[in-house]
């Protein structure tokens, strides 16, 4: 059985298709994450419950930066890898810490690592997913103060690139992370976020809707939306991403909206 949330877990603040609208999200991977941006709300289970991350490590080389869109979508495909694999599921070696993850904030860090440290991080136990040219290695979580130390010693910042050309437009028979076109987000943010509304579209869709995902190879496509679409695609019903705004952005801002043909 795939990995999601409790059914008795208040994930979602929102209407929406089977209650899956929107999560309020983090990539911090210290600071509590609230309810509400204005008037955070007293702590709740999640609040409660041993804080973990879901670490992620793009490669980039000096010599050869992956293409922002590249990387954006890898580390899409990359959480759904992990959420999918036998490994996080029932009686997996890492279904425990997925679990224990998913019951309490959803956080996501990406770091970034070249030569002798992305050596070091492949050597830890994950899963490392191409995409074009672009490399990224997702691991099950983490407790927020147990890092491992090849891996807390990489850097956060510094994950700033670019696309040398537009990318082709999105599939319209694809699933699409369609990004906030008003955001400013450097690309380790935007990683994380278009993880989230990856994982959010995860846990709207059937058993049978997931399987079909998952055999077709998990194909993506991370873009910024159409201006003139944003609020349109906010409030038709699809999951959406709500930043906490502890880095980069406003508290409440919504980054991401999930586009999976299955959820029309």
């Amino acid at each position: 059985m795939p990995s999601g949330p409790r059914n008795d877990r208040p994930w979602e603040a929102g209407p929406g298709p089977a209650g899956w609208q929107t999560v309020r999200v983090s990539n911090d991977p210290t600071t509590p994450v609230p309810d509400a941006p204005a008037a955070p709300r007293p702590p709740d289970d999640r609040d409660l419950a041993p804080q973990f991350v879901l670490p992620l490590v793009v490669r980039i080389e000096r010599a050869a930066p992956p293409a922002r869109t590249d990387a954006l979508e890898t580390a899409a495909r990359a959480v759904l890898l992990m959420l999918d694999d036998e490994r996080s599921t029932g009686d997996g070696v890492w279904a425990r810490a997925v679990r224990d993850w998913q019951d309490a904030r959803i956080r996501k860090v990406v770091r970034r690592a070249r030569g002798a440290e992305w050596r070091r991080a492949e050597a830890l136990e994950g899963i490392t997913v191409t995409g074009g040219g672009a490399e990224v290695r997702v691991f099950p979580p983490v407790p927020l103060d147990g890092w491992p130390k090849d891996l807390a010693r990489l850097q956060v910042s510094g994950t700033d690139l670019d696309d040398p050309a537009p990318p082709a437009a999105a599939d319209p028979s694809a699933p699409v992370l369609w990004l906030n076109p008003d955001l400013g987000m450097s690309a380790g943010k935007a990683m994380a976020q278009a993880g989230h509304g990856a994982q959010l579209a995860w846990w709207a869709l059937s058993d049978g809707e997931r399987a079909a995902w998952r055999d077709a190879g998990f194909p993506l496509a991370v873009r910024p939306a159409d201006p003139a679409r944003w609020t349109a695609l906010t409030t038709g019903g699809l999951p959406v991403v709500r930043d906490a705004g502890y880095t980069e952005i406003a508290p409440g801002s919504c980054t991401v909206v999930a586009d999976h043909p299955a959820l029309r």
